[in-house]
């Protein structure tokens, strides 16, 4: 059966925040005295720079960036989340990107946040902003299902979102054309893929690359802070 609603995607990182929960993860670690911050907050500053750039290596970036994961239980590690949910995450959830959300479930949306950030830092964002689906970076796990600090599968990163996606879809016997209108919202070049994809790419606080492509291509372009 063909859905009678649409299909509202949200990238999550400075579009539903804002600010960088990815970039955040590392700075609550540090905060607490549990990663070297001379070493992780240049490497975290230099990948977030090359983010920004669009020149972003994934795997050299996840290599970094989950590699701390392995070192503490999953139970460490869900109450460290909770402390950095209550510090660094919640304070930079604009009352807008909640009303947005709110709007799209009201008219019967399908609302997915799809990202290139992983699983376990982005799921309980989700919940907190009441977005059931959700396509991140997976994360691998150990024989005791502890992080092996390694992903898996294909990351949800520029072209990895168009095909994360579609295999989301087809699990549920679905395209993108089965919509009668798809919804990105992004602040990010490096989504420009996923952009190109939709009936309608909607630039969130844009970076300049992608606040002057939204402008030339009359694509809206809105802001979810103040």
């Amino acid at each position: 059966m063909t859905p009678t609603h649409n299909l509202a995607l949200f990238d999550l990182d400075n579009t539903l925040l804002a600010g960088d929960s990815d970039h955040e993860w590392p700075r609550f670690l540090i905060r607490r005295g549990l990663l070297d911050e001379a070493h992780f907050a240049r490497q975290n500053d230099h990948f977030y720079a090359q983010y920004q750039a669009g020149t972003l290596d994934i795997q050299e970036f996840l290599a970094f960036q989950l590699a701390p994961l392995a070192r503490f239980s999953r139970a460490e590690l869900d109450a460290l989340h909770a402390e950095y949910l209550e510090q660094h995450i919640r304070p930079i959830i604009p009352a807008r990107a909640r009303e947005l959300l709110a709007a799209h479930q009201a008219a019967g949306d399908v609302v997915m946040i799809i990202t290139a950030t992983n699983r376990f830092i982005t799921g309980p964002i989700a919940r907190e902003l009441g977005v059931e689906h959700l396509i991140a970076v997976e994360l691998e796990e150990g024989a005791d299902g502890r992080f092996t600090g390694r992903p898996t599968g294909i990351p949800s990163f520029q072209h990895g979102k168009i095909q994360r996606l579609e295999a989301w879809l087809a699990e549920r016997g679905e395209t993108l054309g089965s919509y009668p209108k798809s919804f990105f919202y992004s602040d990010s070049r490096n989504d420009l893929p996923l952009l190109e994809r939709v009936t309608d790419p909607v630039a969130v606080d844009p970076d300049p690359t992608l606040h002057a492509i939204a402008e030339a291509r009359g694509w809206p372009v809105i802001s979810l802070r103040g």
